[in-house]
């Protein structure tokens, strides 16, 4: 079972980031996962596999761009 995952999703991992935040955006999905840190911006790319692993849980979006309803 995949997990439902589209780009611009803000996501908390099981380990934060060596910056100490635990807030990524994913800015790809695919085969690997693209992940953008919240805190210092660094991008990392990880497989499926990994993410779904290390995944803990959705955080909500504070983008005013992405309109709930939709």
């Amino acid at each position: 079972m995949t997990l439902e995952i589209k780009p611009e999703e803000v996501v908390q991992l099981r380990k934060p980031h060596a910056c100490g935040a635990n807030r990524w955006r994913i800015y790809r999905v695919g085969a690997d996962i693209g992940l953008q840190c919240l805190a210092c911006g660094r991008r990392q790319l990880l497989p499926r596999k990994k993410f779904e692993r290390a995944f803990k849980r959705k955080l909500e979006t504070d983008d005013p761009k992405r309109d709930p309803s939709n």
